[in-house]
């Protein structure tokens, strides 16, 4: 969608009736929302900072107002994006309210030897899905626990992992589920790498070493 396209829109104050939306319009309010959410930011938080109301925002990341030239610039600066980028359209968007692309996973910082994660689930998902990379003799540097729940899915290589100092040794196949508020940690102590599917109920942001 060009510029002058959105120069010609309606005000994003005025809401648009149902039969008037376009897909354009609920694409590019999707992936705002979702660089909101990427960036943890509130409605009132990117309203303020782009200089427009609450309720036109609103409007827009819903796909009920089309975003015209005069927001495009101060918006995209609340974001910390270049304005051309809330306008990429369909697969070649980089982020997105539903999906992650496999090209685009963001890599979460860890504080332990030998592991890569990969987020797997979209911003604003209910659950964190991971990909856990854990190199051979890699693993958490000691034990922990934090709030919600857990399940995995090893899919290639084999695992050590404790749970409530009880020790499983889970290979390609194995899954396994457990409360996070019981201490665990995990290794890779065989000759190959060993790649997990996580998912928690938590943030990434709250989980500390390992998934």
């Amino acid at each position: 969608m060009s510029s002058e396209d959105f120069s010609q829109t309606l005000d994003p104050t005025v809401p648009r009736l149902a039969s008037e939306v376009t897909e354009a319009d609920v694409r590019v309010g999707r992936r705002i929302r979702a660089l909101r959410l990427e960036r943890n930011l509130g409605l009132i938080d990117v309203a303020q900072r782009a200089g427009i109301s609450v309720g036109a925002l609103s409007q827009i990341e819903r796909g009920l107002s089309s975003l015209r030239v005069r927001v495009l610039w101060p918006l995209a600066a609340a974001l910390d994006v270049e304005p051309h980028s809330l306008l990429v359209d369909g697969a070649d968007q980089e982020s997105d309210l539903y999906c992650v692309r496999s090209a685009n996973r963001r890599v979460l910082p860890v504080w332990s030897e030998g592991i890569r994660k990969e987020l797997l689930s979209p911003p604003g998902a209910t659950l964190t899905g991971l990909l856990v990379y854990i190199e051979p003799g890699g693993g958490t540097a000691e034990a922990y626990a934090h709030a919600g729940h857990e399940f995995g899915l090893v899919r290639t290589g084999e695992v050590e992992l404790t749970i409530d100092n009880v020790l499983y040794t889970l290979k390609a196949g194995d899954s396994f589920a457990f409360k996070s508020t019981l201490r665990h940690s995990f290794c890779n102590t065989g000759s190959q790498p060993c790649e997990i599917v996580w998912v928690n109920t938590v943030k990434p942001s709250e989980v500390r070493n390992g998934a």
